[in-house]
C-alpha cells in the first residue's frame, strides 16, 4: 500500500497538470470499462448480497456514474477554465485569476452497501479534477471487488488508480496515509476516527456518513399519493441506504391510513414479500442480527412492529425482511437513537407541523430530509427552517441523482461536497494568481511612510 502511494504520487509530481483532453480521455475510458464490466458486476452484487436484483444495481450503481462521466465530460472544459476575478481599485491594474489545479493522490473508502457507485463517482470527480486516486473497497463485498479491480486495471495503470482490500485493521492504516484529501463514506462512529487519523496528516477531508433522516408527511397530502412517492426510497436496497427515510411524521388523524397504505403499495412493488425476485437482501449475518436487534429491542420496550407483506415477512437463510412498520416507538428505544440502516420504519404522529418541525430540529441534522406536500407555504417553511444535507419535496433518494448540484452532509451527517462543480472544486485546489504588469500600484505603498500619496489612499479608502 505505502508502495503504490509512493508511485503515486511521484507521477503526480512528473505530470502535476494533466489536460482537460487528458482527463477527458480517462474519463471515456473508464465509460467503457465500465460498460464491459457492468454484466458482471450485476452477478457480483447478487452474490455479495445472496440476493440483489440486476434492475436495483443498474439503478442504485452503473447508470449514476454512466450519466456521472457524460456530465462531467461535457462540461469539464468550463470548470478547469481560469476564472477572472475584480482586483479591485486598490490593487489595480493588476490581473486577478483564479486557477484550479489538481490536489495530487485521492483517497477514497468505499462502503459496502452501494460499493459500485460510491467507489467509481468519487473516483470520476477527482479525475476530472486532475488527480490520481487510491480506492479502499470494503471487505464485505468480495465478489464485487474482484471485478472492480479487474476493471479499473483494464482502464488505468497502477500509478492512476489503484485498488486497495482488506479489513478493519488495514483501513485504519489507509486513512493513515498523507493524501491530499480523503474521502470516507460510511457511519459516523467511523467517520470520527477517519477525522482523527486524517487530522495527524492534516489531510483535508471529506465525509459522506448518514444519519436519520426523516419525513415528513403534510397535512394536505393525499396518503396513498405520499406513500407511493416515499415507499420506494425505503425499499431499495432493503433500506440499506444514508439517505434512506429513517422515520416518518404523520398526521395523528392520518396514522391508520398511512399503515394501510403502506403495507399495500409495498405489496404491489414485492408480491411475493421476502421471495419477491424484486426485493434485496441484508448484506450479511452481522448487520441481519443487529436489524433483529433493534426490532426485539423496540418490541420488548412497547413498539407495535407491522410487517408489511401477506405471509412470511422474513427469510432467515437469506437475510431478508420486508418492512416493518414500527408504532408507539419511545425514546429510550435504540432504534430511535440510532441509524436503521434497513427494513425498519418508525412511524410517528404529529398534531401540528411546528410539532413535527420542532421534532427534526432537536435532533442531529441529518443527511437528508423528505417532505410530501403540494402546500407552497409548507413547502417554504420546511426548507427555510430545517437543516439536512439535502431535500426532496415530493419524492425520496432522487436529488442524490442531479448531477449539477452538491451531495454532501451537515454537522454528524457529514462535511463537504462532491457531485458537479462543487466536487470538481473539492478535488481541486483553487490558487489565486495575481498579475502585475511594467507598473505596480503596490510600490506606491513601499517605505518610507508618511508620503502624500500614501495619506491620500488612507483618506480615500478608510472611510
Amino acid at each position: 500500500m505505502l508502495d503504490r502511494f509512493a508511485q503515486q504520487r511521484a507521477a503526480f509530481q512528473q505530470m502535476p497538470m494533466p489536460s482537460v483532453e487528458a482527463r477527458i480521455h480517462s474519463l471515456q475510458r473508464l465509460k467503457a470499462a465500465l460498460l464491459a464490466h457492468k454484466d458482471r458486476l450485476c452477478e457480483a452484487l447478487n452474490q455479495d448480497y445472496d440476493g440483489r436484483s440486476t434492475q436495483d444495481t443498474l439503478i442504485s450503481d452503473i447508470l449514476p456514474c454512466i450519466m456521472n462521466i457524460k456530465y462531467s465530460c461535457k462540461r469539464l472544459k468550463k470548470w478547469a477554465r481560469p476564472e477572472r476575478r475584480h482586483a479591485g481599485l486598490l490593487l489595480s491594474p493588476a490581473k486577478v485569476e483564479v486557477h484550479y489545479q489538481p490536489l495530487g493522490v485521492v483517497g477514497i473508502v468505499v462502503p459496502w452497501n452501494f460499493p459500485v457507485m460510491l467507489s467509481l463517482g468519487p473516483l470520476i470527480t477527482a479525475i476530472a479534477a486532475g488527480n490520481r486516486a487510491m480506492v479502499k473497497l470494503s471487505e464485505f463485498t468480495p465478489h464485487t471487488n474482484a471485478v472492480l479491480v479487474q476493471m479499473l486495471a483494464s482502464a488505468f495503470d497502477h500509478d492512476e488508480v489503484a485498488c486497495i482490500e482488506g479489513d478493519a485493521k488495514l483501513a485504519a492504516q489507509f486513512t493513515s496515509l498523507p493524501f491530499d484529501h480523503l474521502l470516507f463514506t460510511g457511519s459516523t462512529n467511523i467517520g470520527r476516527h477517519v477525522m482523527h487519523a486524517a487530522a495527524d496528516n492534516l489531510t483535508p477531508v471529506t465525509l459522506e456518513l448518514g444519519g436519520k433522516s426523516p419525513v415528513i408527511v403534510g397535512p394536505d397530502v393525499d396518503i396513498d399519493n405520499a406513500v407511493e412517492r416515499m415507499s420506494y426510497g425505503k425499499c431499495l436496497n432493503a433500506g440499506q441506504i444514508c439517505v434512506a427515510p429513517d422515520y416518518v411524521l404523520v398526521p395523528r388523524d392520518k396514522l391508520d391510513d398511512f399503515v394501510s397504505s403502506y403495507q399495500k403499495n409495498f405489496s404491489l412493488m414485492y408480491p411475493k414479500g421476502v421471495h419477491s425476485r424484486d426485493y434485496g437482501s441484508v448484506i450479511n449475518d452481522r448487520q441481519y442480527q443487529r436489524l433483529l436487534g433493534l426490532l426485539e429491542d423496540a418490541t420488548a420496550k412497547g413498539a407495535t412492529a407491522i410487517p408489511c407483506a401477506e405471509g412470511q415477512h422474513r427469510d432467515d437463510s437469506r437475510q431478508r425482511l420486508t418492512t416493518h412498520l414500527l408504532l408507539n416507538t419511545t425514546e429510550e428505544m435504540t432504534v430511535l437513537q440510532e441509524e436503521i440502516f434497513g427494513p425498519l420504519l418508525p412511524v410517528i404522529p404529529y398534531d401540528s407541523i411546528d410539532d413535527a418541525l420542532d421534532y427534526i430540529r432537536h435532533r442531529p441534522r441529518p443527511l437528508a430530509l423528505y417532505l410530501l406536500s403540494y402546500d407552497k407555504v409548507l413547502q417554504q417553511k420546511v426548507i427555510s427552517e430545517t437543516h439536512a444535507g439535502g431535500m426532496c419535496i415530493n419524492d425520496a433518494l432522487f436529488h442524490v441523482a442531479a448531477d449539477d448540484a452538491p451531495f454532501g452532509g451537515i454537522g454528524p451527517s457529514g462535511m463537504g461536497h462532491y457531485h458537479g462543480i462543487e466536487g470538481f472544486k473539492t478535488f481541486s485546489k483553487a490558487k489565486t494568481v495575481l498579475t502585475q504588469g511594467k507598473f505596480s500600484s503596490g510600490i506606491l505603498m513601499h517605505p518610507p511612510y508618511g508620503k502624500w500619496i500614501q495619506t491620500l489612499i488612507f483618506k480615500l479608502f478608510l472611510r
